[in-house]
């Protein structure tokens, strides 16, 4: 049996359970699964079935620093010349990144606590999430000695930071890197010799059998609006805040329930208290996917006025309750709302366009919106059934990770005559 090591940063994590969704697929399709993470979630779990992967995830950051140092020590002493090469890349990793030698460092010391656990799990391939610390401790990994491995960028940050985060370079040396639209596909393809591209692929985030099979909702309720997703500055909700109180100084009765939170709570709160609209906008805080079902359910509309984004998984989540989206041309996002047919879409920062639309939304009758829903669902179905993308990354993991395939057997992904990764 196949056995991949998913690293993640920080596991579980309420705004990341498309990770859990992927791991869950791919076990139900027979791949075993070995999580690490250098640190869990701070607080207590909204979500039972974070709480579950909670216990089955290893941490490095979890037991202080003498596990870690007893690593290093283990791999000065068995593999000198490979801690010398990851001590090497580590440095390469430091130069123009916004944290100092120490910190990659300190990912050093992760990446060989790691590698024990991955040998002595038994573990062919390790797959990342996110283009960030999880793909260099991978790459780290992989230079101490351990198996190959792949990783998937989600952006915006990645795409921001990518001469920081050295991007390319880690790309290079992967087996494969993901992509979850064709946006994210483009972006990647920046930062990588165009030899490499085969090695690039996309695989969309999934939705699970909850948001699939759910029953339709009527959508003649309130005039209610939501917006789920960290409240911080790419999200847009200080822009979103100040069209929806036009809306309501235009005369027109409507509420907004910001679904999250984050670091910019407190000027999300002082402007709404500023425009005297704290009667129609609440802020949940982070609450469990049940409840985001929830929100989404009684509202009329998802609303994302989003100026960065990779594909929110959100989005897929309320067209596949048969909601309408309204959100920004950003990213990945035009790859799954289409204006007029299942939502709108507005330039993002224009104030104005916002804020006719969010008039246009609130002004649709329920066959527009049923319509809509409709549509929304049959697209987000077609493109982003959770088991469908996991038999395609698994199958990815099979064509590069298994022992057994090596350049010049018949695996359909050699055949492509792809070049090897980098050492």
């Amino acid at each position: 049996m196949l056995k991949v090591a998913y690293l993640i940063n920080q596991y579980p994590k309420v705004s990341h359970s498309f990770v859990r969704r992927e791991i869950r697929a791919l076990e139900g399709l027979g791949l075993e699964v070995l999580r690490l993470a250098s640190r869990g979630w701070d607080d207590a779990s909204p979500d039972v079935a974070d709480r579950y992967e909670r216990e089955r995830t290893r941490y490095a950051l979890q037991g202080g620093a003498l596990p870690l140092v007893r690593a290093v020590l283990c791999s000065a002493l068995t593999s000198p010349r490979a801690l010398l090469r990851a001590v090497g890349l580590a440095w390469r990793c430091s130069r123009g990144s916004d944290r100092p030698l120490a910190v990659h460092l300190i990912y050093l010391a992760q990446a060989c606590l790691m590698l024990r656990w991955i040998r002595e799990a038994g573990a062919q391939h390790v797959h990342a999430h996110f283009g960030t610390n999880p793909a260099e401790l991978a790459l780290l990994i992989h230079a101490l000695g351990g198996p190959g491995y792949s990783f998937t960028v989600h952006g915006p940050e990645e795409f921001d930071r990518a001469n920081s985060l050295h991007l390319g370079l880690k790309m290079s040396r992967a087996r494969f890197t993901v992509a979850i639209s064709s946006y994210g596909r483009s972006q990647l393809f920046r930062w990588l010799s165009h030899r490499h591209w085969p090695r690039v692929e996309v695989v969309r985030c999934g939705i699970d059998s909850g948001f699939r099979d759910a029953a339709p909702v009527p959508t003649d309720g309130p005039a209610r609006l939501v917006c789920v997703g960290r409240l911080c500055e790419q999200k847009g909700q200080m822009l979103l805040v100040q069209a929806f109180a036009r809306v309501l100084q235009s005369g027109r009765q409507a509420s907004l329930v910001l679904a999250g939170d984050g670091e910019m709570r407190p000027e999300i709160e002082a402007l709404v208290a500023r425009l005297g609209i704290a009667a129609h906008v609440r802020i949940t805080g982070w609450i469990s996917g049940q409840a985001v079902r929830e929100e989404i359910l009684a509202s009329r509309a998802l609303v994302l006025a989003s100026f960065a984004e990779g594909l929110p998984v959100v989005i897929m989540e309320a067209l596949a309750l048969r909601r309408p989206v309204l959100s920004t041309y950003v990213a990945g996002i035009p790859e799954l709302v289409q204006p007029g047919r299942n939502g709108w879409l507005v330039p993002a920062g224009d104030i104005d366009a916002l804020t006719a639309t969010l008039h246009d939304c609130l002004s649709a009758d329920v066959a527009t919106l049923r319509a809509m829903g409709e549509a929304g669902r049959s697209q987000v179905l077609e493109r982003h059934d959770v088991e469908r993308e996991a038999t395609r990354l698994h199958s990815l993991f099979r064509a590069w990770g298994v022992p057994a395939v090596r350049p010049g057997t018949s695996s359909s992904l050699r055949e492509r005559h792809l070049p090897e990764p980098e050492r």
